[in-house]
């Protein structure tokens, strides 16, 4: 288990971690929602003493990193171009380390419905899903999936792209709007029940947070705008039952090759049996985000906790890590 890290930071860790650039905005469909978590880790580094640069990764990422030169990056960058993989490629080539995952435990994570086959392949319990196209038969996708599913771009997060629906007029309008988001789209089995989340930081599983929302589902509006969306930690699971969730995020995350930090979204029926939904490799860091408000619960600041995210990239250098 990684230690948490104190802050201020020590003259000693400022002294390893040198220049830390934070990359951040990018140009996915989670721009404004990554320019809020880079600033916050900006604001955080700074407050610890730390030498940080913002780095907004929309153009001429090469050319910025060669002429900042950071000794390590934190990667704050959602979405596409962020958690697929490809900043991590680019970063094992230039050789600068970085924290999170890995290149291809980013490329698996960020695509849920390849994430879902290897769930199930391995045991691992997730829901019911169908992968759709345009000459489905809409009515029987639902019959199938038990008449009410989720609509999901395989590789976008933020619930961007995502609907609920219970009609097959419903479904293909759905699937229409998804379509644009990513080639591959598939319907989802509805877990009628709570949806809870567990963060996972240098292998210590934090509290896990359920959630409620008014809103249909926990969608874009709900997690990063509504103020009326509810947060519960501790989460109201005995406590055998939260440490099966903790087991459960764990094995998903390590199933995928995740390393440093992370967030596992589960659903749970009316009985509290657990649902995978998906793992967030670069999880949100604004002031509506998961991560931090576990790591509340747990006495880490914002500031300790962005503070160990970073000092886990002093552990082996990026090129090093498994492609």
């Amino acid at each position: 288990m990684t230690a948490t890290v104190t802050a201020p930071a020590s003259d000693a860790l400022k002294q390893q971690l040198g220049r830390v650039g934070v990359l951040y905005g990018g140009a996915s469909a989670e721009r404004e929602v990554s320019l809020q978590s880079g600033q916050a880790v900006i604001n955080a580094l700074r407050a610890s003493a730390v030498e940080v640069i913002g780095i907004d990764t929309q153009s001429q990422v090469i050319e910025q990193l060669r002429e900042i030169q950071p000794d390590r990056v934190f990667i704050a960058l959602h979405g596409a171009g962020g958690e697929d993989g490809r900043i991590q490629a680019l970063l094992e080539f230039l050789d600068i380390p970085f924290t999170g995952s890995g290149v291809q435990a980013s490329a698996l994570a960020m695509d849920k419905l390849r994430c879902k086959q290897l769930w199930r392949g391995i045991g691992l319990p997730t829901p019911d899903f169908m992968v759709l196209n345009e000459h489905g038969n809409w009515q029987q996708v639902l019959a199938q999936l038990g008449g009410e599913v989720m609509v999901k771009p395989s590789c976008e997060g933020s619930s961007i792209g995502m609907a609920k629906v219970d009609s097959a007029a419903q479904l293909q309008q759905a699937y229409a709007e998804a379509r644009p988001f990513d080639r591959s789209v598939f319907a989802e089995r509805v877990v009628k029940g709570a949806e809870y989340t567990v963060s996972i930081v240098g292998r210590q599983v934090l509290p896990a947070i359920r959630l409620e929302t008014d809103n249909r589902f926990y969608d874009y509006e709900a997690k990063y705008l509504a103020d009326d969306t509810r947060y519960f930690c501790p989460c109201g699971l005995a406590a055998d039952k939260e440490q099966a969730l903790a087991e459960i995020a764990l094995e998903a995350f390590d199933s995928l090759g995740c390393e440093g930090w992370g967030r596992v979204d589960f659903m749970a029926d009316s009985e509290d049996n657990f649902y995978l939904l998906e793992v967030n490799t670069v999880p949100g860091l604004t002031s509506h985000s998961l991560v931090p408000m576990a790591a509340q619960a747990r006495g880490i600041s914002f500031e300790q906790l962005v503070l160990t995210i970073v000092a886990d990239t002093l552990k082996e250098p990026a090129a090093s890590r498994p492609m």
